[in-house]
């Protein structure tokens, strides 16, 4: 059979089974509803309804007057009387398995076959995305079969065909999930950023400027163990956000890793185990507004009269995941060994000039290398690059300013930052520092006359579109993460613990670990924290409770899950390969992404599993954070030196 004829043949099988989706969807969408005299209504169900979780369901008058009065409703055999809220009636109700409704509402009557979600079934597209992104080593189309596995159930327990549920939910992918990612303002933030950092970064390389600033730093990375260590100190000193620390840092430090022949994998380690570690731990960042809101939240379902502030402060003693992982770096670049795929990657990288996921730079290099030696300058890279750090500091001060705590003589110099960074809009404080850095490096370049206007928007466009692969990767994760919002996959994992009827002792760990499985299984450590902060604080709080414990030590279990909550959402978010921390640090430092995932896997997977053994499950039975850090210390030092092995044995 021809070329041509196959592709008759597809646009065909394309054409039917669009037309049976239709014809289907319209057969289907309208349950059946009788109307006879008297006062009408519309009543409406949600098409997704999943196993045991609450739905609204909605009713409300066909003729809205100004003032509303209760109605009789009988759904199925049970009578009640409804209350108006607003312009309509609505409550709530959950199916926990197959049944025929039957809505009577004066003379409107609703009949609609429901058949739920399994609830377990929430857990399989990002199962699913997870093991075929490890197993092939490919994430496009793990992100992919994982939202299709999603939108196939979904439409599957809707009443349509395996078939027609199939091709429902691949067209769904690209209307409902994907089309709402984008339409999310932070989402496009993150986009718009990332591209203007490519820009700029590209602009910057093109200019000469990275090449001047690898010659500066080569002064104090020369070597590897140097190298790693100034990628790491640049680490901590871009302390407030996560998403500005994971760009800068990839890409300002690549060129010198390379030159020192550091692996990428290694440099994308580096990168991505000190961006939100840092974020998660110091006193002025944009989490921390985040994070006071969820634990204030679960303050108030409680009922206890405690500060959100002072307990996310006392809670930073027993953060061990994301204080280990940076002393854990620290070891690792001193001692000079590695072990399992990262001393691979790091033998590799040592046996050759330039590792071989480089190309870009060497293409880079070779256009840098035309221009003039004295007009590479240093500081044509990292003035754009300081605008960008000092840019988004001042706009997170900016868009978080508030005149009466500036004015409070009772807040100190620190406290008052810190509270007006913790109410700030990183996202626009990213966007106008990215703009502001790319504007600057165009600048630079046309005012040296190194390129003209023409030439300099060229390069900023090519940076653009080097960014495109990383960008759709984002975009798949983040409509997985919508599958699993409302498949209720937390939901799920969050059950899981709750029916586990373990001591309060134990809910820190535990917690920890749900924490990294749902983190692991949705990509985002935000989401992770948004879901269990107002869901297992109070669960806490009533275990401990209930178990007789006093007012004072049921605090102290409180602060450890607040602690384990974040340390374990940042530990699955760095095991996740659809996290898009994960996935910037991979763009950033131009690392292929599963391999940046199965060389960061064990290392973290070894802080993991020694701070919740060695640090999170001691530290609830009361023993002090001063025993537990040397003692953790110790047990990673050893490790380190047991499983390690020298990285430049290779190349002696």
């Amino acid at each position: 059979m021809s070329t041509k004829q196959l592709l008759v043949l597809f646009v065909f099988i394309l054409f039917v089974q669009y037309h049976c989706v239709a014809q289907e969807n319209n057969s289907q969408e309208v349950p059946l509803t009788e109307q006879t005299s008297g006062n009408s209504y519309s009543i409406k169900l949600q098409n997704i309804i999943i196993q045991n979780i609450p739905i609204d369901i909605c009713i409300t008058p066909d003729n809205v007057t100004d003032n509303l009065y209760p109605v009789k409703v009988i759904f199925n055999d049970s009578a009640f009387s409804l209350s108006p809220e607003g312009n309509s009636y609505s409550f709530k109700y959950s199916f926990s398995h197959k049944e025929d409704v039957i809505i009577k509402v004066g003379s409107t009557i609703y009949e609609r076959a429901i058949t739920p979600v399994p609830l377990w079934m929430s857990i399989i597209p990002p199962l699913i995305a997870i093991l075929m992104a490890l197993l092939f080593r490919e994430v496009y189309s793990a992100l992919f079969m994982g939202l299709l596995a999603g939108t196939t159930i979904l439409f599957f327990y809707q009443g349509k065909t395996l078939f027609i549920a199939i091709f429902s939910g691949l067209y769904s992918i690209i209307d409902s999930y994907i089309v709402k990612s984008m339409s999310d303002t932070g989402h496009i933030s993150i986009i718009l950023f990332s591209m203007m950092i490519g820009g700029m970064v590209t602009l910057i390389t093109k200019n000469g400027g990275m090449k001047g600033i690898v010659n500066y730093l080569a002064r104090y990375a020369a070597n590897d163990k140097s190298g790693q260590f100034v990628t790491w100190l640049l680490g901590i000193a871009i302390f407030f956000d996560d998403y500005a620390n994971t760009l800068i840092v990839g890409n300002t430090m690549r060129p010198v890793t390379d030159k020192l022949k550091i692996s990428r994998e290694k440099l994308a380690y580096i990168v991505d185990s000190t961006a939100a570690p840092v974020a998660a731990l110091a006193l002025t960042t944009t989490w921390i507004g985040i994070e006071i809101a969820y634990i204030q939240e679960g303050i108030n379902a409680i009922g206890i009269n405690e500060s959100a502030y002072i307990i996310f402060i006392k809670s930073l003693t027993t953060r061990f995941y994301p204080i280990l992982t940076l002393i854990f770096i620290v070891m690792l670049i001193f001692k000079g060994r590695d072990y399992g795929p990262m001393l691979k990657a790091e033998r590799r990288a040592r046996a050759k000039e330039i590792v071989e996921e480089a190309d870009d730079i060497e293409i880079n290099a070779e256009i840098t290398d035309r221009i003039d030696s004295k007009k590479v300058r240093w500081y044509n890279a990292a003035i754009p690059v300081l605008v960008v750090v000092f840019g988004t500091f001042a706009g997170l001060v900016i868009t978080g300013w508030n005149r009466q705590v500036w004015d409070d003589p009772d807040l100190s110099l620190f406290t008052k930052f810190t509270e007006i960074i913790g109410n700030s809009d990183s996202y626009i404080a990213l966007l106008w520092a990215s703009l502001s850095g790319m504007l600057m490096a165009v600048i630079l370049t046309v005012a040296q006359r190194i390129y003209n206007l023409k030439k300099s928007i060229i390069y900023l466009i090519e940076g653009f579109g080097t960014m495109l692969s990383a960008v759709l990767i984002l975009i798949l994760a983040w409509s997985l993460a919508l599958i699993t919002q409302d498949m209720h996959t937390a939901e799920f994992l969050a059950g899981v613990l709750t029916d586990m009827n373990l001591t309060p002792f134990l809910l820190p760990a535990i917690t920890f670990i749900l924490s990294a499985l749902i983190a692991f299984s949705t990509g985002s450590s935000w989401g992770t924290m948004a879901i269990l902060y107002p869901l297992i604080l109070p669960v806490s709080w009533a275990i401990s409770q209930q178990y007789g414990m006093d007012y004072d030590a049921s605090m102290a279990i409180f602060n450890n899950v607040v602690s384990s909550i974040l340390a374990g959402s940042v530990f699955g978010d760095h095991c996740s390969p659809i996290s898009d921390t994960t996935i910037l640090s991979s763009l950033a430092s131009s690392c292929n992404h599963i391999e940046h995932v199965r060389t960061q896997l064990p290392y973290a997977m070894t802080v993991g599993v020694v701070s919740v053994l060695f640090g999170t499950l001691p530290a609830a039975y009361g023993v002090p954070f001063y025993i537990l850090y040397p003692a953790n210390i110790l047990i990673l030092y050893l490790i380190i030196v047991l499983l390690g092995k020298k990285v430049n044995i290779a190349v002696e």
